[in-house]
């Protein structure tokens, strides 16, 4: 299923495309979410639509795309060879929409990468086929206008935008050679300085590309099959930087494990890694591979984006709950942590605004539907598939960059008229033994907040010295207060410790409630444990970065414990 056209008016909101067991139909998006007259609604059996522009009697095809401009229809059904062993008839297919007569008809075996590559102005078309990549000009596929030949070429991803086009092609290493990843600018491949960058790694018997919106650099994700050191299930991922201009880098992912999914923002200035052993962590890093913005450590593995770049989305689906944490990346400030258990899918809508969420067969044929979401957290609406049925695929209509403008970010969860849902809290394991007795609280993981990176006056050093001012001007402050208050009120001076204490024990002020009085003991523990890293700092040894993070929360502890002790 696919949407035909991308409209270049804005209506209030997109349309959506549901396909299941029920049939293909649209819904009208926010804030009605009614079925559309636009489009009869296609049953299975019976398939009728009065706006039908073709039929094409493809009964065994698996697969179809539309080219950006939507002149072209592709299709690919699984190629076959005859009995006697000859080559089989081919198998894809492209389709002038406009007329239904069929371009041209290529043998393509594997159904991974079966589709062509276009430009987004389609001034050219670009394929794989054995050790070079084709490539045609403005839908004319009987004449192959340039080549781009590279031994055991295998996978290359087309730079978006317009004019200069690039190309970027992997080609994995074999008998010790390292595999490598180049970037080109169309038509420019001859020669052996033609290449305007080349990064080789090991370890990489898969790549995955990513262009940024304006071509100016590629991220690579380096795949094994493999881990050889029998730390993950995953294999070994590792993450490069390569930009047209020639530059490259390894990014440095502070923590070990594997790399769930990486994502640039529009803006092409910075992007999102998230990786590492569960919790992972999520990063935002600038165009040096510097970290500009830790998101800290959480049940995530996936990250989105806004179509304006404005708004970050991390989630955690598949094996994970459904967790999803809302940002405002501009000021790196939290919106929401709306849950959506189960989902399959995710997508923002082309206006920025809104957000779907759906469980769909065959990854799991229960509990089918789909949500819609204002980021803020609220649902606004909601469809559920009968028990009997499935939901195959829901998308949004697509729209051109810069027909919905960008909105001031929000707080304040929209209101909504569907009933909210608590999720369901799933309670740990405890082994029989152990059902009878008080629950700890002792986690397996040591979870890591949220913090800035970018660079700020003192945060590379530890301030021993000015934390050290600070916290004697507290102390005289501390003093000088209770002492104020004892002359005002006698009867509030602590009293003197029982006849019964031991002489070992430090006598300490006690507010009466046993809750404060712990939290002041707690707070004088971890001050004490900071003035012993900041000893440390000073006799030279190199802190940690956990380490560097509890000495610059000392002020903020020191306040707290001020507060506490002056309310007794």
């Amino acid at each position: 299923m696919g949407f035909s056209f991308r409209d270049k008016m804005a209506p209030s909101t997109p349309l959506l495309t549901v396909r299941g067991s029920e049939g293909l139909y649209m819904v009208n998006g926010p804030p009605h979410f009614t079925e559309s007259t636009l489009f009869s609604r296609i049953n299975v059996i019976n398939v009728t639509n009065k706006g039908l522009l073709h039929s094409f009697d493809l009964p065994k095809a698996v697969c179809l795309e539309f080219s950006p401009k939507n002149t072209v229809l592709a299709t690919w059904q699984p190629y076959t060879t005859s009995k006697d062993g000859t080559a089989g008839i081919p198998n894809l297919q492209l389709y002038d929409v406009k007329t239904g007569t069929c371009f041209k008809s290529f043998i393509q075996k594997k159904m991974q990468n079966w589709c062509p590559s276009w430009s987004e102005d389609e001034t050219i078309c670009a394929r794989n086929v054995n050790n070079e990549v084709h490539f045609f000009e403005n839908n004319n596929f009987n004449t192959i206008a340039n080549k781009l030949h590279l031994q055991k070429i295998n996978d290359f991803v087309l730079s978006p935008g317009p004019q200069p086009y690039k190309v970027a092609v992997y080609v994995p290493g074999s008998k010790g050679a390292p595999s490598f990843v180049r970037l080109y600018q169309y038509p420019n491949f001859d020669g052996p300085h033609a290449a305007l960058a080349n990064k080789s790694f090991f370890k990489a018997d898969k790549v995955t590309m990513l262009w940024n919106k304006k071509a100016t650099a590629v991220l690579v994700i380096a795949s094994t099959d493999v881990d050889k050191t029998g730390a993950s299930y995953y294999g070994e991922q590792t993450l490069h930087y390569i930009a047209a201009n020639g530059e490259s880098a390894v990014v440095q992912l502070p923590k070990n494990g594997p790399i769930y999914d990486v994502a640039w923002n529009s803006s092409s200035t910075e992007f999102c890694a998230v990786y590492g052993f569960m919790p992972a962590k999520a990063t935002i890093f600038n165009l040096k591979c510097d970290p500009v913005f830790d998101f800290g450590t959480g049940p995530r593995n996936a990250a989105y984006y806004s179509p304006h770049g404005h708004i970050l989305v991390l989630a955690g689906f598949g094996n994970l709950r459904g967790q999803m944490e809302v940002w405002d990346v501009k000021n790196y400030k939290l919106i929401s942590k709306p849950v959506a258990s189960d989902s399959t899918y995710f997508a923002w809508c082309p206006d920025g605004e809104h957000i779907l969420t759906a469980t769909c067969a065959p990854r799991l044929r229960v509990n089918n539907g789909y949500k819609i979401w204002h980021y803020t957290g609220s649902v606004l609406h909601k469809y559920d598939v009968p028990s009997n049925g499935e939901l195959w695929q829901v998308s949004w209509q697509p729209f051109l960059d810069g027909i919905f403008p960008v909105k001031t970010i929000t707080y304040q969860a929209v209101p909504s008229d569907v009933p909210s849902e608590e999720p369901k809290v799933a309670t740990a394991y405890r082994p029989p033994a152990l059902r009878n007795k008080p629950i700890t609280n002792s986690k397996l993981h040591e979870e890591e907040p949220p913090q800035n990176m970018k660079p700020q006056a003192g945060n590379d050093k530890p301030l021993s010295k000015t934390a050290l001012k600070n916290q004697r001007k507290h102390e005289a402050k501390k003093a000088a207060k209770q002492e104020a208050r004892n002359e005002k009120s006698p009867d509030l001076a602590p009293t003197p410790a029982p006849q019964s204490t031991p002489r070992n024990t430090i006598p300490q002020s006690t507010s009466g409630d046993p809750e404060i009085d712990k939290k002041i003991k707690n707070l004088k523990k971890k001050l004490k444990a900071i003035e012993q890293l900041k000893e440390q700092a000073a006799a030279g040894k190199q802190l940690e970065k956990n380490q560097l993070e509890k000495i610059q929360k000392e002020k903020a502890l020191l306040q707290e414990l001020e507060d506490l002790e002056l309310g007794i």
